[in-house]
């Protein structure tokens, strides 16, 4: 017997793959702050428990394959709200965001196909792609640039016959890089002019800390109907990962109709917790000011922090909740096992995502990690020392060299 080949390709979640030692390292009675997932800790907003508890039937029934039709209105009044006006049938539900790409990949590709990814990505990209049987054609950035990537001649000089997609997160995930509007006439124009789909990962729109962004999406470019494909989730706009409802925004008919035969496939997604999502979409928009508000003053922290300890090289992020930086370590993945099993500083110690399974390329990111800044301001300060204190001892007993002396 023997495992499939796509299988095979997919690597171990870097967000998870410690969990192991993290156990382990509780168990010796060791503080964790976990910075290596993006699990928000603000408060899921009540009217997702009251819809749930308020849901009495007789029977507990399948829903419609494409999702609960008041689930799909509400997700239609939210999109007005961006002066995007969607048809009924230009809404799939999904089970969260991560299925919506996962159906959205297996709709467009075939084995050999390519999808065009800014490096870094969201490492359960890689899964998706192999699992659809693609390969992924990394767009490169370096943390000195600040990961932009928005560049016509980088990105039209990776297309091939084999290309079938461009796929962008906007704010993006690890980086926080938010494109402009210029930024994004021009990759859609390229989508357009080579015939490809543009999928544009948008789970993070709300979260833009400079208000020149606005609320972004590629959603208002109506000229690529025909290519867009909008993946969305009401996981981190409502603090509310464990709900796993998502979508897939498209006006592509054709893909539509491929998106429907997965759908249906499995059947459809919970029941409650569509109806609990659709109440989400109701809530007072005071929640989103406020919660942009605390994630602005927790990057703030979390870069002034990183910036205070010498060889990190860090820029700041512009969206999302998280940040991408290079530590003075030889080996990130070494240096975060390190800390759970070596290290602590009063009993405390911490964990990041390492960075080198955001890169498709080889060698790139063994030194970067990606911090999700999703704790309590005071914590986040705690952290941060923490990660400091690690980096120095980490320098003298495994590197075996002395650290730069801090600027005063």
């Amino acid at each position: 017997m023997r495992i499939s080949i796509n299988a095979n390709r997919c690597q171990p979640s870097p967000m998870r793959k410690f969990h192991p030692y993290a156990q382990e390292a509780k168990r010796q009675g060791k503080k964790i702050y976990h910075l290596n997932i993006g699990q928000p800790d603000l408060p899921t907003p009540r009217a997702y428990f009251d819809a749930v508890k308020n849901f009495d039937p007789a029977t507990l029934e399948y829903e419609a394959s494409p999702g609960m039709p008041v689930l799909i209105d509400a997700i239609r009044r939210y999109y007005q709200t961006l002066d995007v006006y969607l048809d009924p049938r230009d809404i799939l539900i999904t089970t969260g965001g991560s299925e919506a790409l996962l159906l959205t990949l297996l709709s467009i590709l075939d084995p050999y196909t390519e999808v065009i990814i800014p490096e870094p990505y969201y490492p359960n990209y890689t899964t998706f792609v192999n699992a659809a049987g693609g390969f992924i054609r990394a767009l490169p950035t370096n943390p000195w640039e600040g990961y932009r990537y928005a560049d016509r001649e980088r990105i039209e000089s990776l297309i091939t016959p084999n290309t079938r997609a461009i796929l962008i997160t906007n704010p993006g995930n690890p980086t926080g890089v938010v494109l402009s509007q210029d930024e994004m006439r021009m990759i859609a124009d390229i989508a357009k002019k080579h015939g490809l789909f543009l999928i544009c990962d948008e789970v993070y729109r709300e979260f833009c800390y400079d208000d020149k962004f606005g609320v972004p999406t590629m959603a208002k470019y109506r000229d690529i109907d025909e290519n867009l494909v909008i993946i969305d989730s009401v996981s981190k706009r409502f603090s509310a990962c464990g709900a796993r409802v998502g979508c897939v925004v498209t006006r592509n008919q054709e893909l539509q109709q491929a998106l429907v035969k997965f759908c249906q496939s499995r059947l459809s997604v919970a029941t409650i917790d569509q109806l609990g999502a659709a109440a989400l979409y109701d809530i007072d928009p005071q929640f989103f000011r406020e919660s942009k508000a605390e994630y602005r003053r927790r990057r703030d922290t979390v870069v002034s922090c990183l910036r205070q300890i010498p060889g990190v090289v860090v820029e700041e992020p512009m969206g999302a909740f998280y940040v991408m930086a290079s530590l003075p370590v030889d080996n990130s993945d070494k240096f975060q096992r390190w800390l759970l099993e070596k290290f602590n500083d009063h009993g405390d110690t911490v964990m990041f995502a390492p960075g080198a399974p955001f890169y498709e390329t080889p060698g790139k990111g063994i030194n970067e990690v990606r911090i999700a800044y999703v704790l309590k301001q005071q914590d986040l300060e705690r952290a941060m020392d923490v990660l400091a204190r690690g980096i120095s001892v980490y320098q003298k007993q495994v590197m075996h060299v002395m650290p730069a002396p801090s600027e005063k």
